[in-house]
C-alpha cells in the first residue's frame, strides 16, 4: 500500500522524528510504535541518529546513505517512466507494462531492510519490517505478476503511483536525515502526503486484488487441493480474500495513528522554529 500492510499498510515503528536542534531528552520522549506517515515503517532513520545512539558507525552510515540514494534514485526512474509512457500513449490504461521491470527489481530490494533490521544497523523490529516489506513484495509477485490479466486494471496503476511519491520522500527522508541535514519540505511532505496516498495505494490493492480473484479462482493458482503424499491443502483464492478482510481493522488504526504522528512531529517543529 501506498502505506503499511497487510499488502502494503504503512510500515511498522513509528516514524524518526528528524528535527534539528532538538534536545536528545525530546527526541528520547517521543520514540513510541506506530505506523510510518505514508505507506512504510521508518526503519529507525533520524537526523540525529548517529549522534544519540552508538550505531550505527560510519561505515554504516555510508552504506545506508548508498543504498537510500539508490533506492530514491531507482523510484525516480519509475516515476519518469510513468510520465514518459503517458505523453507517449495519450492514455493512463495500461502504463503498468512501461515500469514493471523497474518496479520489480526496487519493491523487491526493500527486502535488503529486513537484514538492515536484523543485523542491527538500523533499530527496528525484524518481525515487523519483514511483515511491511513481504505484503508490497507480495502484491507485486504474488498478485500482480502471477495473474497476468489484472495488470490492465487501473487499479494497479492507482496503487504504483501511491507507491512512487511515498517511495521517492521516504528515501529523501531517511537520506537527509542520515545526512543530518532534512529540509522542512520533505519532511512536511513525509507526514502530509499520506493523507492522500495511503487510502489511494490501499484502495488500488484492494481493487487489484479483487479483479484477481475470478482468475485465480477459474486456473487453481497456487491451491494445492486433497488428496496428496503431504496431506495438506491450500486455497488460494480463499487466502486472498482474507488478507482483503484482514485490511478491515487495520487501516483505520494505522490512518488514524498516522494523523496523530503528524500533529505531534509537525507542531514541534513549528515550537522549534518560533523558539529560534
Amino acid at each position: 500500500m501506498a502505506a503499511a500492510e497487510p499488502p502494503g499498510l504503512g510500515r511498522g515503528p513509528a516514524p524518526p522524528y528528524a528535527e534539528s536542534g532538538r534536545r536528545p531528552r525530546d527526541r528520547r520522549k517521543m520514540a513510541a510504535p506506530g505506523s510510518g506517515g505514508g505507506s512504510r515503517a521508518d526503519n529507525g532513520y533520524s537526523s540525529q541518529q548517529p549522534r544519540r545512539r552508538k550505531g550505527p558507525g560510519a561505515l554504516a552510515t555510508a552504506y545506508l546513505v548508498i543504498y537510500n540514494v539508490v533506492m530514491t534514485a531507482g523510484w525516480l526512474v519509475i516515476a519518469v517512466g510513468l510520465v514518459r509512457a503517458y505523453l507517449a500513449k495519450g492514455s493512463y490504461h495500461s502504463l503498468y507494462y512501461s515500469i514493471e521491470k523497474p518496479l520489480k527489481f526496487f519493491q523487491t530490494g526493500a527486502l535488503l531492510e529486513i537484514l538492515h533490521c536484523a543485523f542491527g544497523i538500523v533499530p527496528s523490529s525484524v518481525v515487523l519490517t519483514a511483515f511491511q516489506v513481504m505484503s508490497r513484495v507480495f502484491l507485486t509477485w504474488a498478485v500482480t505478476h502471477s495473474v497476468k490479466e489484472v495488470q490492465t486494471e487501473d487499479s494497479v496503476l492507482l496503487f504504483v503511483v501511491a507507491w512512487t511519491i511515498t517511495e521517492i520522500i521516504r528515501y529523501s527522508f531517511y537520506t537527509f536525515s542520515l545526512l543530518n541535514h532534512l529540509p522542512y519540505l520533505i519532511k512536511w511532505a513525509r507526514y502530509t502526503l499520506f493523507i492522500v496516498l495511503y487510502p489511494m495505494g490501499v484502495s488500488g490493492e484492494l481493487l487489484t486484488i479483487y479483479a484477481a480473484l475470478p482468475f485465480v479462482r477459474q486456473s487453481g493458482l497456487y491451491s494445492i487441493s486433497l488428496p496428496n503424499k503431504y496431506n495438506f491443502s491450500f486455497d488460494y483464492y480463499t487466502f486472498l480474500i482474507l488478507v482483503m478482510i484482514s485490511y478491515i481493522p487495520i487501516f483505520p488504526q494505522l490512518y488514524f495513528h498516522m494523523l496523530h504522528q503528524r500533529r505531534k512531529v509537525l507542531s514541534h517543529t513549528e515550537e522549534h522554529k518560533k523558539s529560534e
